[in-house]
């Protein structure tokens, strides 16, 4: 009777310690799998083409301005604008013509293009305008900080956001003056990839 008991118990111990596992394993794949097959290749991306058992065959290269990348055998090949997958698909294809049942894979090594899309922008009456890599957290006063702040000839109670949400430009007003003179910091909202700041010049 205690034997069975002792294995009750032991079963019990296991299945508790091995479910979370499985379930954490599993969220992880359906929260991390979509965003990854929805990145699309960019023209600078730098691409690597690896075909299985044909170490010749594969290359690692830059999207070029056209968007395409050029693959031993197969020539120029699309790129830009499609997921990894679907590249190696259609360089797979190519291959047939080639080789016998073609194994290839495409990983993005560096993301060239997503530096690009992730900046944010400063423009108008400022130090110095520019494009700014942005960073998790970062915020108006920040940005607008780094480009020098607004210049004297800025109108900043006219200061604007614009931002691009699902396929819509908002526009947001910014009390710059309120965050920098007076330490308000209702409109100094957190930054998003692309979003880009406006400050005027007065009305003279």
């Amino acid at each position: 009777m205690q034997k069975s008991i002792n294995r009750m118990v032991s079963f019990a111990l296991v299945a508790f310690m091995v479910l979370p596992f499985v379930r954490v394993g599993y969220a992880e794949e359906s929260d991390f799998t979509p965003a990854v097959a929805s990145y699309l290749i960019g023209v600078d991306d730098q691409i690597q083409v690896s075909v299985w058992r044909n170490p010749e065959l594969s290359v690692s290269v830059p999207v070029r301005p056209d968007g395409m990348i050029s693959v031993p055998l197969v020539g120029d090949v699309m790129a830009g604008g499609k997921p990894p997958m679907e590249v190696a698909s259609l360089i797979s294809k190519r291959l047939a013509d080639f080789i016998r049942d073609p194994n290839v894979t495409v990983i993005i090594t560096e993301l060239r293009s997503h530096e690009y899309l992730s900046r944010v922008r400063v423009t108008g009456a400022v130090g110095a305008p520019r494009s700014i890599a942005h960073r998790p957290g970062m915020t108006v006063m920040d940005a607008v900080l780094e480009a020098g702040g607004p210049s004297q000839f800025a109108s900043a109670e006219r200061a604007r956001l614009y931002r691009q949400q699902g396929g819509e430009r908002t526009m947001m007003k910014i009390e710059l003056d309120a965050i920098l003179k007076k330490g308000d910091l209702d409109t100094n909202y957190t930054l998003q990839p692309g979003d880009i700041i406006t400050v005027p010049e007065r009305l003279f």
